[in-house]
């Protein structure tokens, strides 16, 4: 690679990895370095990360980027929300973290309403939807339970920052990251103290707040040592993955909605300021932090998980067909057949995918899908209403006209879904680059470097970077009379 070389840190909460890029003739050039697992623990009842592990990933990839001569010129680290890790007064880490999908969380977002806060306060003062696994009711079943961990720390560092503390000894509270907690209040662009106090919490333990792009400190002499390379930098890039992603959208201007598609769905615009009123408390809208001051105002919309838990149900040889050939079969079924609210709780985690699908549309006196096409299309077109619905409320709430709709992420890639979100929105799709996240990482540490001015010096490098496949509404009447019959079907009119 020529010129300066980045290297991102990006994990999912399955799987993660190392990238290696910089910037050529105004283009990105990428590199994946290392793959490797990001497995749940379960001890004792409860569920953790394996955050040594995944420091020890880190160490391993920045290693093997020494061993090729690679001249890093900066590292940055982002990671799924709202989890984090505690460490001593000495330093030392205190256990590994609880994961978000940890059971301690059951009851406790009505609990913490009716004892402590009630929903629309907390709603005013943060702008964040009501999710079972956010920071805040981690900290209360926590506090509950008296966690000793917990009760022992001294710092409290959410899973980026955390790592990037690891690495430089430095701890800080990146913007973007701490929104997704239910802590910050965008208003005061810092922790609500009257949240903190309500968990016993004081802002002190949480580092200093600093915006994305920010260089934290250079790599502690012992990282140097273990890794080969010298005191590089570590920027803390838009902590928060959907942050990093968004932040790579290769939009013209700002007159666009984006649809971060993967095994959840991720619908939303990119404002000036948070958007918190009474509407989009009812309709469950949330506002987290993006880069330069800008706020994702977003819903969270149940994506792909429908089809990656129906596919793990088929069949072997279901099974073993590519997707594009068994989404290929699911257009030669009969469209606009049954729908399904994506979001309805029955699809949350159920023992059978199928069965949820197959009973809701016998609940519903649809017919039911039997074949795998018919459930592909059923799922396909209900996420396409479904996204039509959201998109609708994000027209109401934006004070500018939406032109273009891009969609990210792995979802990109499925073309089909892809021309039916352009048929019930009745709006232009771009969809790529796939993967957004990793380029939002490195873009914001080009940023740091100087490499770049402005986010839309940014979005200008990715636009030349990548090929988005563009998709034109088709069939749009017979689109909005469907539309009419979704949500006779689901009653789903407000949320």
């Amino acid at each position: 690679m020529k010129g300066r070389t980045y290297f991102a840190v990006d994990l999912g909460a399955t799987s993660g990895r190392t990238i290696i890029a910089s910037i050529n003739e105004g283009k990105i050039e990428q590199e994946e370095l290392t793959r490797f697992p990001n497995d749940i623990i379960e001890l004792n009842g409860h569920f953790y990360w394996d955050i040594l592990r995944l420091y020890n990933e880190i160490i391993r990839g920045l290693r093997l980027a020494a061993e090729r001569g690679l001249d890093i010129a900066s590292i940055g680290i982002d990671t799924w929300g709202v989890d984090f890790s505690c460490f001593g007064s000495d330093g030392h880490l205190l256990g590994n973290p609880i994961s978000y999908r940890d059971p301690q969380t059951t009851g406790m977002i009505d609990a913490y309403f009716r004892e402590v806060m009630p929903a629309e306060k907390v709603y005013g003062k943060t702008g964040i939807q009501f999710m079972y696994f956010n920071s805040l009711f981690q900290f209360f079943a926590m506090r509950k339970a008296e966690n000793s961990v917990l009760n022992a720390a001294d710092k409290i560092l959410f899973t980026p920052d955390a790592l990037s503390y690891m690495l430089t000894g430095r701890a800080v509270c990146e913007y973007t990251i701490a929104s997704t907690s239910q802590l910050l209040n965008p208003q005061t662009a810092n922790l609500d103290e009257e949240l903190l106090q309500s968990l016993s919490l004081c802002r002190g333990q949480f580092g200093e707040m600093v915006p994305s792009g920010t260089v934290i400190g250079t790599l502690t002499e012992e990282v140097q040592h273990m890794t080969g390379l010298g005191p590089v930098p570590v920027v803390a890039v838009a902590g928060h993955d959907t942050a990093s992603a968004v932040a790579a959208i290769p939009a013209e201007d700002e007159h666009f909605a984006y649809l971060s598609s993967g095994t959840w769905s991720l619908m939303g615009i990119e404002s000036p300021k948070a958007i918190i009123n009474a509407k989009s408390f009812e309709r469950n809208f949330t506002n987290e932090g993006g880069i330069e001051g800008t706020t994702r105002f977003l819903k969270n919309i149940c994506g792909m998980w429908l089809y990656e838990r129906c596919r793990k149900e088929w069949p072997e040889e279901v099974r073993q067909m590519g997707h594009q050939q068994l989404q290929a079969s699911a257009m030669e079924a009969e469209a606009f057949r049954s729908f399904i609210n994506p979001d309805d709780a029955v699809f949350a985690n159920p023992k059978s995918m199928l069965t949820a699908i197959k009973d809701y549309c016998r609940n519903t006196n649809q017919p039911i899908p039997e074949t795998p096409a018919e459930i592909c299309r059923c799922i396909f077109d209900s996420l396409a209403m479904r996204y039509r619905q959201v998109f609708s409320w994000l027209c109401e709430f934006a004070d500018f006209d939406i032109h273009t709709l891009h969609i990210i992420g792995g979802g990109s890639m499925n073309v089909y879904l892809d021309q039916f979100t352009a048929n019930a929105c009745g709006v232009r799709v771009k969809a790529g680059p796939q993967e957004c996240t990793a380029i939002g990482n490195i873009m914001l540490q080009a940023k740091a470097a100087g490499d770049v001015s402005d986010i839309w010096a940014m979005r200008s490098i990715i636009g030349r970077s990548v090929e988005p496949r563009i998709f034109e509404p088709q069939d749009t009447a017979q689109w909005s009379a469907a539309y009419e019959r979704y949500l006779a079907v689901t009653g789903n009119q407000n949320q």
